[in-house]
């Protein structure tokens, strides 16, 4: 599924199901060929600089850049001190803490909200369940992620059909749609799904594929300490597993 410049157009939406915001992904992971977990990572803080992650002191990944979402990583099932630091700075955290995972389950860690002193929505990890078994046949399955520290919550639609309902900052959900080409509008929540369009994205889903769309950044990002304006960041979830 790959993002395109924000566009004025809409599709038409054949009958999707709609799906409410939930704190995690589906609990039906992916078993990976090890029997281990599988983790990745995702910087979606938009006022933090590039960073590094350590797993038990251990660098596994450097330089990570805003919107970045990285392969996934091997690890045994047990819990792991997580710690997050600017790029270059091991001596700065600017998150430690425990994170438990178990075998056969993938999982992504989102850095969400801000580190700013005067933040909207204080960092930390995001903990997701990632659902990568593939959808079937003709149909996609489509994850929302609300990462957006100023953004209220959110209805996601497409041509005349209801994606997402009421997705908060920190929630996420699944859904299943045809494969095909999509305008997703993202827009304040309200009880007819018809609130104010805050952005437009063109998508391309395959069938029998899973995706992850993070929304991401500030919407008014003039009045935030960071000019990381709004943006829809989509992964496409199956065919990243490694042993």
């Amino acid at each position: 599924m790959g993002t395109d410049t924000p566009t004025a157009g809409g599709t038409e939406m054949e009958s999707p199901t709609e799906t409410e915001g939930t704190e995690t992904g589906t609990e039906d992971g992916t078993e990976t060929a090890t029997g281990g977990a599988m983790v990745r990572v995702a910087h979606l803080s938009p006022d933090a600089p590039n960073v590094d992650v350590y797993v038990d002191d251990e660098p596994v990944l450097e330089d990570v850049p805003f919107g970045d979402v990285s392969d996934y990583l091997p690890l045994a099932g047990g819990t792991y001190t997580v710690r997050i630091t600017p790029a270059g700075d091991s001596e700065t955290s600017v998150f430690e803490g425990e994170v438990s995972v178990e075998d056969g389950q993938a999982y992504t860690i989102a850095a969400i909200g801000e580190v700013s002193e005067d933040a909207d929505q204080s960092f930390e990890p995001l903990i997701l369940e990632d659902d990568n078994e593939p959808a079937g046949g003709d149909t996609a399955r489509v994850r929302a992620v609300h990462a957006s520290p100023d953004a209220p919550a959110v209805d996601i639609t497409a041509g005349n059909g209801v994606l997402f309902d009421g997705v908060e900052y920190g929630e996420s959900g699944y859904t299943e749609v045809p494969a095909g080409d999509y305008t997703l509008e993202i827009r304040g929540d309200t009880e007819g799904n018809d609130g104010e369009v805050v952005g437009e994205f063109d998508v391309t889903v395959e069938g029998g594929e899973v995706y992850t769309a993070f929304a991401a950044g500030y919407l008014t990002p003039d009045d935030e300490p960071a000019e990381t304006a709004f943006d829809l960041v989509v992964v496409q979830d199956t065919g990243e597993m490694s042993g």
